[in-house]
């Protein structure tokens, strides 16, 4: 099922049908959208409310929303790992001052799967990783060059061994490569983005925890 969940500069925002059952938490807004050319204003709106970290929009018709949202946008892919070792701890990249994991840019014609293991091998030296399943994906957006861009992450569940030594990729800004147990998974939660807090999330339910 597709994720219409978009993070924006710290704002979760959900698109949601009209009637859908649930609402905002304490620290969100509900809004509805009846045009799909009302949907950036709204957006806008919710993002100069001060404590807001949530915002769902109720839409007539959701494909048709963020269709209309994401024109908006230059489209990036990208895929990476939730991946776990023998004990079931998380590997976790520390990244510009971010606990992280590991992810990048899919390359013209490379497939997402081949795409997410390339990216966990090279940014934390590892030389043997397997994909278990698909686990989530998720979509942010930033700005660069001028431009606004929408990325789309796609996650697989790996498994490798904890005995292979890692190594961060320091190019690529990684300044810790480390094996997080069930107590450093909550220190990492508290520390991290909105979209990385739901890979984690995904994983918790997919993956046993570390009882370390």
């Amino acid at each position: 099922m597709r994720n219409y969940e978009v993070h924006i500069e710290g704002l979760a925002v959900h698109f949601v049908p009209q009637g859908a059952q649930g609402g905002a938490s304490a620290k969100g807004l509900l809004l509805n959208a009846p045009e799909p050319a009302d949907v950036p204003g709204l957006i806008a709106r919710a993002r100069k409310v001060e404590g807001v970290e949530q915002l769902i929009l109720t839409v007539p018709d959701v494909d048709t929303a963020w269709e209309a949202f994401a024109q908006g946008y230059v489209r990036v892919e990208a895929a990476g790992g939730a991946v776990s070792d023998e004990q079931g701890r998380l590997l976790a990249i520390h990244r510009l001052g971010r606990w992280d994991l590991p992810k990048g840019k899919v390359d013209r014609g490379e497939a997402l799967p081949e795409a997410a293991v390339r990216e966990v091998k090279e940014e934390c030296g590892l030389r043997e990783v397997s994909i278990v399943r698909p686990l989530c994906e998720t979509w942010h957006t930033y700005a660069r060059g001028g431009r606004d861009h929408l990325k789309r992450t796609t996650w697989f569940l790996m498994r490798t061994t904890g005995a292979e030594r890692l190594v961060p990729q320091h190019e690529e800004g990684i300044q810790q490569v480390v094996w997080m147990d069930a107590a450093g998974v909550e220190r990492m939660r508290a520390d991290t983005y909105g979209t990385v807090r739901a890979v984690i999330s995904a994983w918790e339910a997919a993956a046993p925890r570390s009882r370390t």
